[in-house]
C-alpha cells in the first residue's frame, strides 16, 4: 500500500489561528479561525483532497486524535 501524505492541525500562537500543515515540509495548506471550523463536516477531508492522515492537536500541542481519509486506507483497519 502506498504511504499516505501526513498533515497536522495545530494552533499557531503568533497569528491566533489553527493551521493545517503538511508534515515534513511545514507547508500551510489552510488556516481556520477556530478548531471547530476545521473539524466540522468534511472540511479536513476536502482540504487534504480526500487522501491523507491528519493529526489533530490540542492547543498545547499534544495529539488529540488522528483521522485518515479515505477511511478504507486506515492501516489500523478502522475503515
Amino acid at each position: 500500500m502506498a504511504r499516505l501524505p501526513k498533515f497536522s492541525l495545530a494552533y499557531n500562537d503568533k497569528n491566533k489561528k489553527w493551521e493545517l500543515k503538511r508534515e515534513g515540509s511545514g507547508e500551510v495548506i489552510k488556516r481556520f479561525k477556530t478548531k471547530a471550523a476545521a473539524t466540522k463536516g468534511g472540511v479536513l477531508e476536502r482540504a487534504v483532497k480526500k487522501l491523507g492522515s491528519v493529526r489533530i492537536r490540542k492547543r498545547d500541542g499534544r495529539i488529540q486524535e488522528e483521522r485518515t481519509y479515505p477511511r478504507s486506507a486506515d492501516p489500523r483497519g478502522r475503515g
